[in-house]
């Protein structure tokens, strides 16, 4: 199918045909015949690095595979997270965390980095022990936690193949009560922030860094065994905290918008895949209608960060909606944003005004460049090679590990070859 193709955000458009075939064997076929080939997934990207100057495949027709075995759960990669914890959870198992959209693609967020929140739990990624994917020469391949090229092979901006399937570690399943507190000052936001964002198992705050007050989203994880009751998680939040009250009602990320979207609020404890996304999976989260940042800097330098973010507030003004700050722990995977460090993740959704945002994101990255700022692979940013390879350690590594399953570039496309050149 072709034809008035764009990713999610409708900000980039794909001229390519792309095809989905319905078996492993028709997308090897596909595969080894391409010259050029990139998969999409569900579109939550917000550059070209999903583009392709030859063929688009999408892995979603592909046979659903939702396996539970000695490794954890096996699943198809075309799978959207909310498919495949719905039925997780039914069989009474988890994952350790989830991004905020559970309408994302399995293999689309791994391979980009994706991440939730809080203070223990790495990226989603983090999570996979064994990856199938298809190589160049179109031939299987699987590798696990236990082969020395793992660490490049998860979060690989689908330069090494077209993943067919991941292996997830799971867990006893666990509730989440979810609590939204509104009016924390920003300046609590940073004398506090261990305690902030320490206070549940998963923490969000909301700010624009114009306003002084920020909204608080906590996560809390309740006891195991799973039970219903109340009294089963730990003492109820208070109503006042750091200043900051619990919210009179639901609330959306962006406060001038209507929560019908977002997940249960008010302390009430459900299924950890319903509590730890921000997004309900049966509605649409927005219409899309926003360009998206993200930037990476080291947990002990978030004082330095807030400072510099709230000194751009008059700049951020005309074009953020809303910007939330997370915390990921460290990890070992190459490209992850968190490699090697504990991490304060700092989000931007913009206005869908790429000439009016882009001045205003070049100002960003400049003003927490000292601060070793690892851009988002998947999001709008502006800088160049030599900054990502100074930022993300690890990329000579990857480099050389593409090539080797790769060696002639049918994966690469342009964006790839502007930041990620061998």
């Amino acid at each position: 199918m072709s034809g008035g193709l764009t990713n999610w955000a409708g900000n980039i458009s794909f001229a390519s045909e792309l095809q989905a075939p319905r078996s492993v064997a028709e997308l090897q076929e596909i595969v080894g015949a391409a010259e050029k080939l990139r998969v999409l997934g569900t579109g939550h990207s917000f550059n070209r690095i999903a583009d392709s100057t030859g063929t688009l495949v999408s892995v979603a027709e592909l046979p659903t595979v939702i396996e539970v075995g000695e490794r954890g759960v096996t699943v198809s990669a075309g799978l959207r997270y909310g498919e495949i914890t719905a039925a997780l959870e039914q069989q009474g198992l988890a994952l350790h965390n989830l991004g905020s959209l559970p309408h994302i693609s399995v293999a689309g967020a791994c391979s980009t980095g994706t991440h939730g929140s809080g203070d223990t739990n790495r990226p989603l990624a983090a999570a996979v022990n064994a990856i199938t994917f298809v190589d160049a020469s179109g031939e299987l391949v699987t590798l696990t936690r236990d082969d020395e090229d793992f660490a490049g092979s998860v979060i690989s901006l689908g330069a090494l193949g077209v993943a067919v399937s991941l292996t997830f570690d799971v867990q006893p399943t666990y509730q989440i009560s979810q609590v939204v507190y509104d009016g924390l000052s920003v300046d609590r936001l940073t004398t506090d922030f261990a305690e902030v964002m320490g206070s549940a198992y998963s923490v969000s705050a909301f700010t624009d860094w114009v306003d002084p007050d920020v909204m608080v989203w906590r996560k809390q994880r309740g006891h195991e065994p799973i039970q219903t009751r109340l009294d089963t998680f730990p003492t109820p939040p208070p109503r006042s905290w750091l200043g900051a009250t619990v919210a009179d009602g639901p609330r959306h990320p962006i406060k001038v918008m209507p929560a019908d979207y977002a997940t249960q609020q008010g302390g009430i404890p459900g299924p950890w895949n319903e509590r730890l996304p921000h997004f309900r999976l049966e509605f649409t989260p927005s219409n899309g209608d926003e360009l998206q940042s993200e930037y990476f800097v080291p947990r002990e330098r978030a004082a330095e960060a807030f400072e510099a973010l709230r000194a751009l507030g008059n700049q951020f003004a005309p074009v953020i909606q809303v910007s939330e700050v997370r915390t990921i722990a460290a990890d070992d995977q190459w490209l992850s944003p968190s490699q090697g460090r504990d991490t304060v993740a700092l989000h931007f959704t913009w206005i869908q005004d790429e000439a009016a945002v882009r001045p205003v994101v070049t100002a960003l990255e400049e003003a927490i460049a000292p601060l070793d700022a690892r851009p988002h692979w998947g999001k709008v940013f502006a800088a160049d090679a030599a900054t990502l390879r100074q930022r993300y350690p690890k990329v000579p590594e990857f480099i050389a590990l593409a090539a080797r399953y790769d060696p002639a570039g049918k994966f690469s496309n342009p964006y790839l070859d502007t930041y990620l050149p061998s």
